[in-house]
């Protein structure tokens, strides 16, 4: 079949049917409402022309919104050079650059790449455990997580995952997993042991949990209480780092240094990529053949995610992402006489409504008026909109989230 020919085939496919039929996917998700076609800025739109105002940001991943011209021009050129695979048997420049500017801009001296935010957190705990290994030996080897967590859905980050009903169907998930609350010193202490403990993972702002940022002075609870039992510290900050926060890495406000961070939603502009950031004592312990991967860090990727990395890591984007930030917040506080709102929490672009009432026929109204907006468990409103959203769109979708609220 030519070139052409392929193209016209793959056309008549997609336009086969009026009514779009996803029987055939497998039905992990209830995606409801329009078909999206097409999108610009902060805008998605629909196969009729209809346009949403997207306050989603495809939950955290599209940082600088839809039909970026330096990401098309990135994965543009990355296509034009043919190189969109080759393994990581061989060397390329984008993966070798991109890990090195990740590297100068944070506390890390290595860089692992993946391909999803669950990767990523596997990877960390793999690297975590074969590093307290040569500590302490076989007996050291638990993760303690916090409660109201999620770490993803892979058998090591779904074990860490405070999800009983996540959990249930897939049990035995990993073993060696404790659970504390935040603000629990109690608690923490009984659980993180030098002589079981080989990391603590922790969300620097919670974000499926109900948009919960940690504090400080947990964090730095965290920090000691890990050193003092030779563990590490892994920051998950896949949804609200790299720009989300204000800052270009969550941990910058919490006064705290991981041993490991980990990355992925908006790395790579949309494309897949996940990372883990991890200090040189870790990296360390990892020798050729202890952990691998096919596609993380491939050349067209790693392109596209130097463009993002370079336009979100600029001292006056993150600035522009502060004042809205502010904007945001002084709207959404005003929120707090409605009867129905009963707290706003967030930082950055990267907030929480936690409502008396339930949360999905708020998330459903908002749709009818043009407005896609998450739910973060039963009650609560996330808004993630992207990074680059304009502050006409900005007020123009707290204008209508105000009108949907009960």
């Amino acid at each position: 079949m030519s070139r052409e020919s392929s193209r016209a085939a793959v056309a008549a496919l997609l336009a086969m049917a009026a009514e779009l039929d996803d029987s055939a996917l497998l039905g992990v998700y209830q995606p409801t409402g329009p078909v999206f076609a097409s999108a610009r800025g902060s805008r998605l739109i629909a196969e009729d022309g209809r346009q949403y105002l997207d306050f989603t940001a495809g939950i955290g991943v599209n940082a600088l919104g839809y039909g970026d011209d330096g990401v098309a021009e990135a994965f543009a050129v990355g296509v034009a050079a043919g190189l969109l695979h080759i393994s990581n048997l061989y060397r390329t420049r984008p993966a070798a650059v991109l890990a090195s500017e990740l590297v100068r801009l944070s506390f890390a001296d290595k860089v692992f790449f993946c391909n999803s935010g669950a990767e990523a957190n596997e990877g960390a705990f793999k690297f975590a455990r074969k590093w307290a290994r040569q500590a302490g030996g076989p007996a050291k080897h638990e993760i303690v997580a916090l409660r109201n967590s999620f770490h993803g859905r892979l058998f090591g980050s779904l074990a860490a995952t405070d999800r009983p009903a996540y959990q249930e169907p897939f049990q035995p998930l990993m073993p060696g997993v404790r659970f504390v609350a935040i603000g629990d010193e109690a608690g923490a202490r009984e659980a993180i042991s030098a002589e079981r403990t080989a990391a603590i993972i922790a969300e620097p702002v919670q974000g499926e949990g109900g948009i919960h940022p940690l504090p400080a002075e947990f964090a730095q609870l965290l920090r000691k209480l890990a050193d003092e039992a030779g563990a590490l510290l892994i920051f998950d900050e896949i949804q609200c780092g790299l720009g989300r926060t204000g800052r270009l890495f969550a941990y910058e406000g919490l006064g705290v240094i991981p041993d490991l961070l980990t990355l992925a939603k908006p790395l790579a502009g949309g494309l897949p990529m996940g990372a883990v950031l991890l200090t040189e004592r870790v990296a360390g312990a990892m020798k050729p053949g202890d952990h691998g991967t096919t596609f993380g860090g491939g050349p067209l990727t790693a392109r596209v995610a130097l463009e993002v990395l370079g336009r979100v890591s600029a001292p006056e984007f993150l600035a522009e992402v502060r004042w809205k930030a502010d904007r945001m917040a002084r709207a959404l506080e005003a929120l707090l006489a409605r009867p129905s709102v009963k707290a706003v929490r967030g930082l950055g672009l990267m907030w929480g409504l936690e409502l008396h009432t339930e949360a999905g026929p708020v998330v459903a109204d908002a749709l009818e008026q043009g407005l896609l907006i998450l739910s973060a468990g039963a009650n609560v409103i996330r808004l993630l909109p992207p990074l680059s959203i304009e502050p006409a769109d900005l007020d123009q979708g707290l204008t209508i989230l105000a009108e949907v609220l009960p």
